[in-house]
């Protein structure tokens, strides 16, 4: 933006008028010192209007360049920046402030109407859609932030304070002047009305767009695409919204994608989600919950990590006092074609759901589980989903797939399989099956837990799967904690076992991908609620020093565990407890990679190859499927099992090798 403005001179003003332009008082038009009266032609002025440096040349699709210039258009009360090109604006700007190198073409309208906040503090009536949970959006939301008002009406002062934190933010952006940032391009679009537009937006072809925020920056710019119908949002970085998607009442999280008529409506979406074809209805969509298909329903409920098949489908209303029902789907869990389950139900962490569930069960202590309809029943296979590549696959592609590049993330993803929180819930898992199986008697053939079906066989495996990932994960933080040290004696390695801090043996809680401690969380709902944490920005470093601290509570909640299981303190441990300990560990490893080995080899089988070699015989089927799937014994997954097992072997009996001195 130009620093320095001026009034235009008489000559200036007759040449504006000879290029058609015109103004009821010019007096109230200002130019940079250096303005270009020949770059401005067929526009109409009123209010008060700054006007910068129209220099060089703007450049469009396909190489073509224009001079930055302002023509056919009607600009009331704006300040433009440097090098623009606003072209072609059929009604009228109105309230804008335009930075440099803006591009505005062929644009309906683009006005601000009284004060508008952008968005900001619209509440999104999310999970339950009688009410209840209201969000209110705000730019910088995380997931964690929302996941605690959503979440936490048991604790009014505490969501009072956040609603006041979230009002006095959004008191602070309301303004009557919009803005569009540096290097914004707005083409083919109808009407946007109080709307902020961040650095490097690029808006094709959008029908609508009224009271929100695109929180774009020039490292993640937002996309939004032909046909989009959007009102009451948040946009933020990296995110692309499109081909005639629609949007109401909802925050749209950094690098989340939605388009091919996708519709949403009083929904939180939040890093790297995905939506296409379908439609959401009050959910709260974590970190990568993603949905492809034309046919496919979420609402009234908390997802995340989410992968959401053709035609699923959940019911929220028992048509009786309205929609008040709702849903959790614990992270990592899929939905198959054609899935449906009626609210209220929760579903354990990584659970598939296959077929129509028509009552309301509770798996969240049985995580790694198949829910199967069987003639109208919900049967649930325990602990199995722990041995399938599916499950391994998704664990690693998620960290690769993040595709935040804002250098201000706002949500603290943990994206860890096997974690404190997962491996309590197999602890209590045990627990419970344990226990059904002794109240039940042993010779029962099915075993009923919380509306669901266990076969006896399926119970015996689930306790063998669950102790199996405890005894790896318990290995995976104590090889950790040796590895790459040496110690001369026990009481070194005493030392070096015990933990940093007492935070993290009690219970853990998932914030929407954030694991953490539920001490280190209650501590900062309490010191929100006595108002010691009295702003957005300290609410935020929390959860980022509970994310940056992950490692260490780990260890004392896996300390813990390990001491009540040796049933000794760590300053009684022993280098034979160790060696017990890493031999539990290898098993462990070996177990389930043998069982992920076999899982993956079903896909080369010959009945997966049904379909190849169209026209030949089976040597041909053969050798097609090789070529468009390859082999087996080459295949970059099970090279990556085959590498892991022999590391893990290795790694292993060198730390026994090392324990074995301590004897």
């Amino acid at each position: 933006m130009a620093s320095e403005f001026r009034t235009l001179s008489n000559a200036e003003i007759t040449q504006l008028k000879q290029q058609g332009c015109s103004c009821p008082d010019w007096t109230n038009i200002k130019v940079a010192q250096s303005f270009d009266p020949g770059r401005v032609m067929s526009t109409h002025f009123s209010g008060k209007v700054e006007i910068g440096e129209l220099k060089g040349t703007v450049t469009f699709h396909g190489g073509l360049e224009k001079p930055a210039s302002i023509s056919r258009a009607t600009i009331h009360n704006c300040k433009i920046g440097n090098n623009v090109y606003i072209n072609n604006v059929n009604t009228y700007i109105a309230n804008y402030i335009i930075e440099d190198n803006v591009v505005i073409d062929n644009v309906d309208l683009l006005a601000v109407e009284q004060e508008s906040s952008f968005g900001n503090g619209t509440e999104a009536v999310v999970v339950n859609e009688a009410g209840g949970r209201e969000i209110p959006i705000y730019d910088h939301l995380s997931a964690h932030t929302a996941y605690v008002i959503a979440f936490y009406r048991h604790m009014p002062k505490l969501i009072e304070n956040l609603q006041k934190m979230i009002a006095a933010y959004t008191k602070s952006v309301t303004s009557s002047m919009g803005l569009l940032a540096k290097d914004a391009r707005l083409t083919n679009c109808r009407i946007i009305k109080n709307v902020k537009v961040g650095p490097a937006t690029v808006i094709e072809g959008a029908s609508r767009l009224e009271n929100g925020s695109i929180n774009s920056c020039p490292e993640a710019p937002v996309y939004i695409g032909p046909g989009v119908f959007a009102e009451d949002f948040i946009i933020c970085s990296g995110s692309k919204i499109s081909d005639g998607a629609i949007i109401s009442k909802c925050f749209i999280g950094q690098s989340t994608e939605l388009g091919k008529q996708y519709s949403a409506e009083n929904s939180v979406f939040f890093a790297n989600c995905g939506g296409f074809h379908g439609e959401a209805c009050s959910i709260f969509a974590g970190p990568y919950t993603v949905t492809h298909h034309k046919s496919t329903l979420l609402i009234a409920g908390l997802f995340s990590f989410l992968n959401a098949g053709s035609g699923t489908n959940q019911s929220n209303h028992m048509y009786k006092l309205g929609p008040v029902h709702q849903g959790v789907v614990e992270r990592g869990s899929k939905t198959a074609s054609d899935s449906y389950m009626l609210w209220p139900a929760k579903v354990g962490a990584f659970t598939v759901v296959m077929g129509r569930h028509y009552r309301n069960s509770d798996t969240s202590d049985l995580p790694f589980s198949y829910l199967i309809e069987h003639e109208d029943e919900s049967i649930l296979v325990p602990g199995v989903n722990l041995r399938s590549v599916g499950t391994v696959r998704d664990a690693r592609k998620w960290p690769k797939r993040d595709k935040r590049k804002d250098p201000r993330k706002l949500d603290y993803i943990n994206f860890k399989l096997l974690s404190p929180y997962t491996i309590q819930k197999m602890l209590n898992g045990c627990k419970l099956l344990a226990n059904l199986k002794s109240t039940s008697g042993a010779t029962s053939d099915y075993y009923t837990y919380h509306s669901c079906k266990i076969k006896s066989s399926s119970l015996d495996l689930g306790i063998k799967l669950y102790q199996t990932g405890i005894d790896k994960f318990l290995g995976n933080c104590l090889i950790k904690r040796l590895q790459d040290r040496q110690f001369k004696s026990i009481d070194e390695l005493r030392v070096a076992l015990l933990p940093e801090t007492d935070t993290g043996t009690g219970k853990w809680i998932d914030l929407a991908g954030l694991f953490a401690p539920e001490e280190s969380i209650q501590k900062m709902l309490g010191d929100i609620e006595s108002g010691s944490i009295n702003t957005l920005e300290q609410v935020t470093e929390v959860f980022k020093s509970v994310h940056d601290n992950y490692p260490i509570y780990e260890w004392a909640w896996a300390a813990s565990v390990l001491q009540q299981q040796l049933g000794k303190n760590i300053d009684k441990i022993t280098a034979d407890d160790i060696i017990k300990l890493v031999t539990k560990w290898k098993e462990a490893v070996l177990e389930l990679d043998h069982r992920l080995y076999a899982d993956a080899q079903k896909e080369f089988i010959d009945t997966a190859q049904t379909g190849y070699g169209i026209d030949g015989d089976e040597q041909t089927k053969h050798g097609d499927f090789a070529k468009v799937r390859g082999v087996f014994e080459k295949d970059g997954f099970v090279s990556e099992i085959e590498k892991h097992i022999a590391e893990k072997t290795k790694l292993g009996d060198e730390i026994i090798s090392r324990m074995e001195k301590l004897r």
